[in-house]
């Protein structure tokens, strides 16, 4: 009698994995969110077209490029009262050469969790070392022109791994929007919860920076994790840069900047 066939072995080895990853997570998201130090946020730069264009745009990247998420997020965590001064040290890294694995097109549970399981696989193989990550965060930027009106796919943050996925256009121009997207999606990564509808807009009352303000419209600043600034009942407008976004007291305290 085989006690330990190989159809017993391969779903008690899959189940190992994913208790490990289970606890690897669990104490990761526990130290990344104590806020005792700053996080460490490396962007790495993906030419996701293959244009001379965006090779140009990505070959011109500094660290000075991000330092405005920096700046923004030490800005929002004095509005807080954080008992830190810097939460993000952002930094440029090298060059990645290959596309993470896309989304699912129609997610469920299943899918997800397997797609969660490449993309960890993906970012291992793609920047193997030797630093912990527990306090690290990777954001993957994957650049194109837009030149031949390719729509840019969903980007994403995720909290197991710190793990962040934006798709950006490759011009000087949009450089201070993109950064709206990556500390949006770095946000995701530490326990943010999106705040806009299947529309785009705002959701009332907590995609809103001042829910009780009177007059309600037009809002002043956008809620970073809705994006757009509510102008009226039915019309919203995209924030132009990190100035002019804010971390209300719900993302705050789903980040753990507040009780």
């Amino acid at each position: 009698m085989k006690v330990f066939s190989f159809k017993f072995m391969r779903p008690a080895a899959l189940f190992c994995l994913m208790a490990t990853l289970f606890a690897l997570s669990t104490h990761q998201k526990m130290v990344s969110r104590s806020w005792h130090q700053p996080l460490d946020v490396v962007i790495y730069p993906i030419n996701a077209d293959s244009s001379p264009a965006t090779q140009r745009y990505i070959n011109s990247l500094r660290d000075s490029d991000f330092a405005e998420i920096d700046q923004w997020m030490s800005r929002e965590a004095k509005r807080h009262n954080l008992g830190i001064e810097t939460p993000l040290l952002t930094r440029l890294g090298p060059t990645v050469n290959s596309m993470p694995p896309p989304l699912p097109a129609q997610p469920d549970t299943l899918k997800s969790m397997l797609w969660s399981l490449q993309l960890r696989f993906w970012v291992f193989r793609n920047t193997p070392d030797n630093d912990s990550n527990l306090r690290r965060i990777r954001v993957f930027v994957a650049y194109q022109t837009g030149e031949n009106d390719t729509p840019l796919a969903h980007s994403v943050g995720l909290q197991k791994g710190l793990i962040g996925v934006v798709h950006a256009f490759s011009h000087p121009g949009q450089t201070r929007q993109n950064n709206i997207v990556i500390a949006h999606e770095i946000l995701h990564t530490v326990g943010a919860i999106d705040k806009y509808s299947i529309t785009g807009a705002p959701v009332y009352p907590h995609g809103f920076t001042n829910p009780h303000s009177k007059p309600l419209y037009p809002q002043r600043f956008a809620e970073i994790m809705a994006g757009s600034i509510a102008i009226s009942p039915n019309q919203s407008q995209m924030a132009d840069s990190l100035r002019s976004t804010r971390i209300n007291t719900t993302t705050a305290r789903e980040i753990a900047w507040i009780e």
